[in-house]
This record gives C-alpha cells, structure tokens and sequence, in this order.
C-alpha cells in the first residue's frame, strides 16, 4: 500500500524551534550596550560630545570659598557620658561674601555654640542624626548672615570625648 504522508507533519519538522534563540541573543546585546553606556558615561567619555566639558566644572569651582572656623569645644553637662564636644567647620560662600563673613564668625560660633550646648547627648552620640543637625545648624548660620551668604556647612571634626 501507498504511504500516507501528512503535509502538516512535515512542516512542523522543516520549521525552526521557537526564536528563544533571537531573544536570548537581543537581550544579551542590549544588555553589553547597556553596560558600555553606563561605563562611558561613568568614566566620562561623553562629556565633550553631550557639551558638558570640564570648563564647566572648573566655573563653578572657581565661585567656591571656604572660611575656616575656630574649633568650638562645647560641655555637655553633668549626666552626659563624654564630657565635651569637639566640633570644627568650614564655611562654602561666594567668594563676593568672604570679607562679610569672616567679620561675622564671633556671631556664628555664638549661635552655633548656643545651639550646641541645647542638644541632648543622645542625639549628639546617633550618627543618623548628624545630617539633621548640620542642617540645623546652617540654618542658623543663614539667619544670622542672611540669604545667599552661606552655601553649605562642611563639618571637618564632630568629637565625643
């Protein structure tokens, strides 16, 4: 007898698996261009093509100041477990601004003292705390000088002793 041959059959057979395959491959190179991307925009290969040159970075850093303060030493009271606090901060202005605040830092450290002084050991001691009580303080700071004086407070020693 005549074999019956199933033309269906057939082209299952003659056609190509699944295309996970193709997938598997597009997703690995968009994966390698992915990580290229990042590491040259990371090392900085793209600046001078995307119009962000080091010019820019060199402006901004020459409008940069800083205005040393004394180290303030702070007691902490009969109950506290260290007995000072030694703290020591640099100033960002303008450069414009330095003269005004240089002639202003008795009434910073003033403030910033005072403010110290109120602050409880055990906030002093948590080192999560630290960021909210810079902010505190440069808002202090702001007050005293006024807007647009002071850009940041750069704590260069924060001591427990």
């Amino acid at each position: 007898m005549a074999e019956i041959t199933d033309p269906d059959a057939e082209a299952t057979e003659a056609a190509p698996k699944s295309g996970l395959k193709g997938l598997l491959v597009a997703i690995l190179g968009a994966s390698i261009a992915g990580g290229v991307g990042f590491a040259a925009t990371y090392v900085g290969l793209l600046d001078g093509v995307l119009g962000v040159g080091t010019s820019a970075k060199t402006e901004s850093q020459a409008r940069i100041a800083f205005v040393p303060m004394d180290p303030l030493i702070v007691s902490l009271g009969p109950r506290a477990r260290a007995q000072t606090l030694k703290f020591t901060a640099q100033l960002e202005v303008e450069p414009d601004h330095t003269e005004t605040v240089q002639m202003m830092l008795p009434r910073i450290q003033d403030v910033l003292n005072t403010f110290l002084r109120a602050v409880e050991e055990s906030e002093l001691q948590d080192p999560g705390a630290l960021p909210l009580l810079r902010a505190q303080m440069l808002r202090r700071i702001q007050i005293v000088l006024g807007e647009g004086q002071v850009r940041d407070l750069l704590i260069t020693e924060f001591i427990l002793n």
